[in-house]
This record gives C-alpha cells, sequence and structure tokens, in this order.
C-alpha cells in the first residue's frame, strides 16, 4: 500500500433486482458460490476496509463477517443512495465501489481504478470498457459527500449524471471489457457458468 490513501472497499447489494424475480442477487450463487462472496474476495485485496451496502435480507449479509450499512431512506433510491450511506460511514479519503453481482471482476481491476485515480489526482475514476462508462465500478474522494447529498436531495438518481459532474477520469478497460458482465436474471447466469467453464 505504501502511501497510498487508505480505502474504504463498498460493495452495492441494495437494488431490488426486479429482472431477478426480486432475488437478492448479491446472494444468488454462482459456480456454488454467493455472487457477493467474489465481490468481496477482490475487495479484500486492495481496500483496507470493506463494507456491503444492502436493504434486505441484513442477517444473511452480516454471515460475511462485513459491516454492513443500509440507505439512510428506505424507497430503495439506487446505488448513489448505497454510495452515500458508505461515505457517511467510512474514516478514509478514499471509497471504492463495486457491485454485488459482477463475479469476474477481480482485485486487478480494482487497483487500476484506484491507481488511475490516483496518478491523475482526479475526484473519480470510472470504469470504462472502450464503449461505454460502467458507473458503478468507481474510485471516488470522500469529500464529494456533502454535493452527493445535495444531489439526491434534489430529487436526482442518475449516477452517470453526477459523476460527471465531477473532475473524473476514465479508467481503459477495453481489452477485458467482458469482466463487466453483470447477471440480471437465472438464464444468464446459467449461461455464464457454462460459457466460462469451456
Amino acid at each position: 500500500m505504501g502511501t497510498q490513501t487508505k480505502v474504504t472497499g463498498v460493495i452495492l447489494a441494495g437494488g431490488l433486482a426486479r429482472r431477478m424475480n426480486n432475488r437478492d442477487k448479491g446472494l444468488v450463487r454462482f459456480k456454488g458460490q454467493p455472487m457477493v462472496s467474489y465481490a468481496i474476495a477482490a475487495m479484500n485485496a486492495v481496500a483496507d476496509q470493506t463494507i456491503i451496502n444492502a436493504n434486505r435480507n441484513i442477517a444473511e449479509y452480516k454471515e460475511f463477517g462485513l459491516p454492513v450499512v443500509s440507505d439512510q431512506t428506505d424507497s430503495f433510491d439506487g446505488p448513489l443512495a448505497g454510495v452515500l450511506t458508505a461515505m457517511m460511514f467510512a474514516e478514509t479519503g478514499l471509497l471504492l465501489v463495486m457491485p454485488c453481482d459482477s463475479p469476474l471482476v477481480k482485485a486487478e481491476h480494482l487497483q487500476k481504478l484506484l491507481s488511475t485515480q490516483e496518478t491523475s489526482d482526479a475526484d473519480v475514476a470510472v470504469a470504462f470498457d472502450g464503449e461505454r462508462l460502467h458507473p458503478v465500478f468507481f474510485a471516488i474522494k470522500v469529500i464529494l459527500k456533502p454535493n452527493l447529498q445535495d444531489y439526491l436531495l434534489n430529487g436526482q438518481r442518475k449516477i452517470d449524471h453526477w459523476l460527471e459532474k465531477h473532475k473524473m477520469v476514465t479508467v481503459d478497460f477495453s481489452t477485458e471489457a467482458k469482466i463487466f458482465i453483470n447477471i440480471n436474471s437465472m438464464a444468464e447466469l446459467s449461461e455464464l457458468e457454462t460459457r466460462r467453464e469451456r
């Protein structure tokens, strides 16, 4: 780690997953492991502390041995609400964010977000796959918390819109864009499990 700013990792598991029949995506199994466990393994390797943002099944998430923090509101306000909660909890200058349903993202990918943020000193470093942003994968300065609070209080929810308001740098993952496959249905889940084994 060296002189690097201390980092709090947050795994976003706060959504409703309507397309998964409202099943809690982080707890759905991929190759025999709950999907959130892949995120935890990746995050634990690079963050000084890892927390989970969840609004349901809190007891199940607590079984992973990490702090579980819920949104300030109970209206499932999207990923930014989880980011704000994590900023309130964090005692570090930097927050590293990823979702609970991307089992192909590894520690080295998260480290690339951190390293890019550090070298550019941008407010936020966001994953980019060569075609589009993946705005739930980013490293961000916690000092943006008041700004995010105002944004949400004004009824705004769009994460990419908020990130673009700040000094933002994109992190190029175009050679491995497939890592961002996130699983939105049980059919996609079984397809990904079989395809990875060929």
